[in-house]
């Protein structure tokens, strides 16, 4: 159905007058007459009687005027859904327990006025979320950008913003739950358990970081959930597993589940921001801003990180 023919119509209807209507919509009465006239031969009814001073609607005109104007407004709705700076900015946070979304979410609380859609692209890869940013359907994403030698396709941009210093999550009866602190050397001896584990990105780091260290990292296995793996973990003696800093996990406080920060060196998971640069969206620009203000990545002597992000 033509829109134009529906604002239109509705446009005579509330003047009551074609000439009216069509100075009000910038056209002249003969293309106003026409754009009414293809409408009611595409409903095969007619929606006006013509007056002495003007036009009133038919009894076919009048029920299918409330009609005509929620299509209007659905246009309208529809339009704002995909316009920037009038649409909510979508941001993929990949999973909604890790430091990206816990920034995005204090980034909305310094900006709370602001339209805000969190997307979780966790099913993707790095490839298949960067196309989700080349096309639009998000505004962002962050990743590591492992495999691409932190490289992205033409029309994109990136910043490495996070750098998530890893901790070492274990139940109370583990060799290591009294301490302060861990080392990598420490965590030689111990199994890192991380089931579930299938973006090869993650999976390419944290086999990197086992090269690096030493270290058994384990991420075979099915995942039932973080519920079921945060008490085997409370359970267990010798299973362990890495988070970052930036993550959010909650459980019973029976667990007694200790959160170790690794130092000496500090490993630290390194996150990139990608965007489309030609992305006019204004919350976005405010968002990249804050990024680079309060979260710009700076890795220090003491801070691990693998060859390919540096």
């Amino acid at each position: 159905m033509d829109l134009e023919a529906v604002r239109t119509f509705v446009t005579v209807a509330e003047n009551g007058q074609f000439q009216a209507a069509a100075d009000e919509l910038g056209v002249t009465q003969q293309a106003a007459s026409k754009r009414v006239a293809g409408l009611q031969r595409e409903l095969d009814v007619k929606l006006f009687e013509r007056m002495a001073r003007g036009v009133r609607l038919t009894v076919d005109g009048q029920t299918f005027l409330p009609h005509a104007r929620e299509l209007l407004r659905a246009a309208e709705r529809a339009k704002a859904a995909v316009t920037p700076g009038r649409r909510a900015l979508r941001i993929d946070v990949v999973n909604r327990r890790i430091a990206p979304s816990a920034i995005l979410r204090d980034f909305y609380r310094q900006h709370p006025g602001i339209e805000l859609e969190v997307v979780t692209l966790a099913n993707l890869d790095a490839t298949a979320a960067l196309a989700e940013v080349s096309a639009g359907t998000v505004d962002a994403t962050f990743r590591s950008l492992r495999d691409s030698a932190r490289t992205v396709p033409s029309g994109l941009r990136s910043a490495r913003v996070i750098d998530d210093r890893h901790e070492l999550l274990v139940g109370p009866r583990h060799p290591l739950a009294d301490k302060k602190t861990v080392t990598p050397a420490e965590l030689a001896g111990h199994p890192i358990w991380m089931p579930g584990m299938t973006d090869a990105e993650p999976v390419g780091y944290y086999e990197d970081l086992a090269e690096a260290f030493g270290l058994t990292i384990d991420t075979i296995g099915p995942v039932f959930g973080a519920e079921a793996l945060l008490a085997e973990i409370a359970d267990s003696t010798r299973l362990a597993n890495l988070v970052g800093e930036g993550s959010r996990y909650l459980w019973p406080e029976s667990y007694h589940l200790r959160r170790i920060p690794v130092v000496d060196p500090i490993p630290v998971y390194p996150l990139s921001v990608i965007w489309r640069a030609d992305n006019r969206h204004p919350v976005l620009a405010n968002f990249l801003d804050y990024l680079r203000a309060r979260h710009q990545a700076a890795a220090g002597d003491d801070v691990w990180v693998p060859d390919w992000a540096r």
